[in-house]
């Protein structure tokens, strides 16, 4: 069996569309669930996990049910080439931003101090001696 033979090795049709409903309606599930979290949630940072985590769960199952569509070995090989970036920047960006927004939020004094349960930023809210 050579690459090329192996490369185009087609999985039956019903089977990877089967596969590929699957995965972009539990992605669409998740995406669904981080949503209503940001509108139920209350405080910053239940809907700062709320917005993060079913949301990038979600995008990489449809990003890799747009690879399983593909058929072949090769075409999935493709798709998998094609929607990595998009994974590894969402990877990327997500996390960053939930903290800016939540490093911002405590330096606004919206998030209830009473909840947390290390406060590792609560000494940098302190004047130093020498500032007056």
């Amino acid at each position: 069996m050579t690459v090329t033979s192996f490369l185009e090795i087609a999985v039956p049709a019903p089977v990877a569309e089967t596969i590929a409903l699957v995965l972009v309606l539990f992605g669409a599930i998740l995406c669904l669930s981080a949503a209503v979290g940001l509108l139920h949630f209350r405080d910053v940072p239940s809907r700062l996990h709320a917005g993060t985590k079913p949301q990038v769960l979600g995008l990489v199952l449809i990003c890799l049910a747009i690879a399983v569509s593909q058929r072949t070995i090769g075409g999935m090989l493709l798709g998998l080439v094609i929607v990595i970036p998009v994974i590894l920047l969402q990877f990327a960006t997500a996390p960053l931003s939930a903290h800016m927004v939540g490093r911002q939020a405590y330096r606004n004094g919206t998030i209830q101090a009473h909840t947390l349960v290390v406060d590792e930023y609560a000494e940098s809210k302190q004047t130093p001696p020498a500032a007056g």
